[in-house]
């Protein structure tokens, strides 16, 4: 691709002045984040300040693009913020990604200076990592599009699509958030297990967290007593924010300890098992909130007291409706970058490819699953969300999922006391026989995304396949 002419990039330059205006204003001795040790905002600055000369020296200006290759740490967040207060289109990427992923999605972006670090120790799941960042130029492109971020779909289902979000976008999200009833606010304090390289961590807890003036907190332990060690740390009003694999982790604790400062926990990314809830809010008795939305809009739904449950509803602002099964969001552009797909986005309406209902009297939305969960069997119509839901309840079952390829799969992980046999028959008392998986995989542990997605690329599913059956 040939590199933009210099109208082209002053057109695409983001007008830094927000960062300081929405993110980085407040009183400088306030602590904002805490990684292995608290962030006050004077400290914050000083930090963007300092990546802000690095990227400039590295070549980074105003219209121009760059590519993060972080894990979440003090590193990514200032890098962030001083690549949008220079000006330009920043890029995040996960450091899961292994080099040649890397390469390759560099290659799509063409991003013209690179931010990364060494590898992360292998060990257990972090929640912040503390890392030494370098910058480098490398041949690209200026950005072509007024997009201050430019993210990759979480590729659960297949290849990522390429996403931009303008600083008004975002701008819009902080505001959503500013006005939902239970959303944490000035005083509070949120505990993210939510990677802040993709949407619900990024807006939902660092802008959010910053516009607000509610301290952000990372569990250096993401388990279940590494979370709940981290909570114990403040004496805020907390908001734990994650996904609903974070949720089985603290239902997991046997015994967790007293903590009147935790307050209710919000998830995001899956539908959450009635199980799964139930379970949790037993154990906790607190509120378990949902958000549900999208890397290409933010926020589009919530339920944060769980009062509705399983529906939720439209964000301020948002406009959601339902076509052919199918739920729309109202969007004014395509928010995908070199690439035109009326199936995906037509007329302001972005095609979610969920399926879903929304309720003509009160408005508010139920979301059904993926579309390209049902499918047919034998002239029969299946939908493999059921399917997968009705498995991960079984007393043997400890996770699942569920696939079609020329059949109904499942793979699973049993708990120690588990048998195939036992769930063979656990499925025949519960389901139809056309919607049993007709055959089942039985692994050690179930892939996921950077967003703890269940990955149900049937390629990925079966190289996970590696134990003989019980």
């Amino acid at each position: 691709m040939k590199a933009a002419s210099t109208n082209q990039q002053k057109s695409a330059a983001v007008d830094p002045a927000w960062v300081d205006e929405v993110l980085l204003a407040g009183p400088g001795a306030d602590v904002c984040l805490v990684f292995e040790a608290p962030v006050t905002r004077d400290e914050l600055r000083r930090q963007v300040a300092q990546r802000q000369a690095a990227l400039t020296a590295a070549g980074l200006r105003p219209g121009g693009s760059a590519a993060l290759c972080l894990a979440p740490s003090l590193a990514l967040v200032a890098n962030l913020l001083a690549g949008w207060r220079i000006g330009a289109q920043v890029a995040l990427l996960d450091h899961r990604l292994t080099p040649f992923e890397t390469e390759r999605a560099l290659g799509r972006l063409e991003s013209q200076v690179v931010v990364s670090a060494g590898p992360v120790a292998a060990g257990p799941a972090r929640g912040f990592h503390t890392q030494r960042d370098t910058a480098r130029a490398r041949p690209g492109s200026p950005a072509r599009t007024p997009h201050a971020l430019v993210q990759l779909s979480s590729g659960s289902t297949g290849p990522s699509k390429i996403i931009g979000r303008t600083a008004d976008d975002l701008i819009a999200e902080i505001g959503r958030y500013a006005v939902m009833d239970g959303v944490p606010q000035a005083g509070e304090r949120i505990v993210s297990m939510a990677s802040v390289v993709h949407v619900l961590g990024l807006v939902g807890g660092l802008l959010h967290s910053l516009h607000a003036g509610v301290q952000l907190a990372f569990p250096a332990r993401v388990t279940g007593e590494g979370i709940l060690a981290t909570v114990a740390e403040g004496r805020q009003p907390t908001t734990l924010l994650g996904v609903p694999f974070h949720i089985q982790l603290l239902s997991w604790v046997a015994d967790p300890p007293a903590l009147p400062q935790l307050t209710g926990m919000t998830t995001g990314g899956e539908i959450v098992r009635a199980q799964v809830h139930d379970a949790f809010t037993a154990r906790y008795g607190i509120r378990l909130g949902s958000m549900y939305g999208m890397t290409e809009v933010g926020v589009i739904a919530t339920d944060l007291y769980g009062e509705h449950r399983p529906e939720v509803t439209p964000a301020p602002g948002m406009a959601v409706r339902e076509s052919g099964g199918e739920l729309l969001v109202a969007t004014s552009r395509s928010p995908y970058l070199g690439t035109h797909d009326p199936t995906r986005w037509s007329d302001g309406w972005l095609h979610t490819r969920d399926g879903g209902t929304v309720d003509p009297d009160t408005g508010r939305v139920r979301v059904l699953g993926r579309l390209d969960s049902q499918v047919s069997v034998g002239g029969l119509k299946v939908d493999l969300t059921e399917v997968e839901h009705t498995l991960a309840e079984l007393p043997q079952v400890a996770d699942a999922v569920v696939v079609y390829g020329t059949s109904i799969e499942a793979y699973m992980v049993l708990r120690d006391a588990g048998t195939g046999a036992a769930v063979e028959a656990g499925l025949a008392e519960r389901l139809a026989a056309y919607k049993r998986p007709r055959r089942l995989h039985f692994v050690e542990q179930l892939p996921r995304t950077a967003t703890g997605k269940l990955v149900r690329d049937q390629a990925v599913l079966r190289a996970a396949d590696r134990s003989p059956q019980p």
